[in-house]
C-alpha cells in the first residue's frame, strides 16, 4: 500500500510540475503575442493618422522642406518606411540612404545599410519603427549630429 502511495504521489508532482512548465510557456507566447498586438494597433492608429492627413489634403514633404529638412535618412524600410519613400518620391526631399537591419534583403532606389555601418550626414533621419523609438533614437544619436524624428509624431504635427 504505501508503494502504491508513493506512487500516486510522484504522479502528482510530475504532472503537476508539467501543468507548470506548460503554463509559463503558454504564458510566455501569449506575452510574445500581446507584443506583437500592441506593435501592429500602433502602427494601424500611425496609418490612419497618416490617411487623415491626406484626407486633409496634407503632405509630408512640405514638413520636412518647412523644417529645412532637404537630405533625410529613413530608419526601418518595412510598411511605414516604404510608403515614407513613395510619398516623398518627386519632391523637393531627398532621400540619402535607409537604414534597416535587414538592409541586405530590401530593394530600394537608394542606398541601404545597417545601424551598424557608418551614417553619412544628413539633415535628419525619420525613424519609422513606432516601437523601439527611444532605443533607435539613443543608437542613432550617439553616432550622428542630426534631429531623430519619429514619424509618428510628425504625423500629428503636420
Amino acid at each position: 500500500m504505501r508503494k502504491g502511495m508513493i506512487g500516486i504521489i510522484s504522479a502528482i508532482g510530475g504532472a503537476a510540475a508539467g501543468v507548470t512548465a506548460v503554463s509559463g510557456m503558454l504564458g510566455s507566447k501569449v506575452k510574445e503575442n500581446h507584443k506583437k498586438s500592441d506593435k501592429h494597433l500602433a502602427l494601424f492608429l500611425m496609418m490612419n493618422q497618416w490617411v487623415k492627413v491626406k484626407q486633409e489634403g496634407k503632405n509630408l514633404a512640405s514638413y520636412f522642406e518647412q523644417e529645412g529638412y532637404k537630405k533625410i535618412a529613413i530608419y526601418g524600410m518595412h510598411y511605414a518606411g516604404e510608403t515614407l519613400a513613395e510619398e516623398l518620391q518627386g519632391s523637393g526631399v531627398e532621400i540619402k540612404y535607409g537604414i534597416d537591419k535587414n538592409a541586405d534583403k530590401i530593394y530600394a532606389d537608394f542606398l541601404m545599410v545597417t545601424p551598424d555601418d557608418d551614417l553619412e550626414e544628413v539633415d535628419a533621419v525619420v525613424v519609422t519603427s513606432i516601437t523601439f523609438f527611444d532605443e533607435i533614437e539613443e543608437a542613432l544619436g550617439a553616432k550622428m549630429d542630426c534631429p531623430i524624428l519619429s514619424l509618428e509624431d510628425i504625423l500629428y504635427q503636420v
